[in-house]
């Protein structure tokens, strides 16, 4: 739970509930939530999910977490969908994707 605490505050995402030492935590993630749950060391999950949070201000947003030490996978970039995008993973393998509607 430290590290996962740890990456979700250096993204600065708003702690509600629990903590680094807490088996349970909250974050508000815009209207919604975004919940992080203690697992023993030997669970592994074996599905894969994206949400997608939209910012903003996806280049800041970016720059933002670089200047924390954290690592996104690229720089951001405009995709043929119609967002300005970056994705980064988590310290638990967690694909996150952090985006903003392309205007006209």
């Amino acid at each position: 739970m430290a590290r996962a605490v740890a990456f979700y505050d250096a993204l600065g995402f708003e702690m509600i509930y629990g903590g680094a030492e807490t088996e349970f935590t909250s974050y508000r993630a815009g209207s919604g939530y975004l919940n992080l749950i203690a697992m023993p060391d030997d669970t592994h999950w074996t599905w894969w999910g994206r949400p997608i949070f939209y910012v903003s201000d996806v280049d800041s947003f970016h720059a933002n977490a670089l200047q924390q030490g954290l690592e996104p996978e690229a720089e951001p970039a405009d995709a043929s969908w119609g967002e300005r995008y970056f994705h980064i993973t988590d310290p638990d393998g967690h694909e996150l994707s952090f985006a903003r509607p392309i205007c006209g």
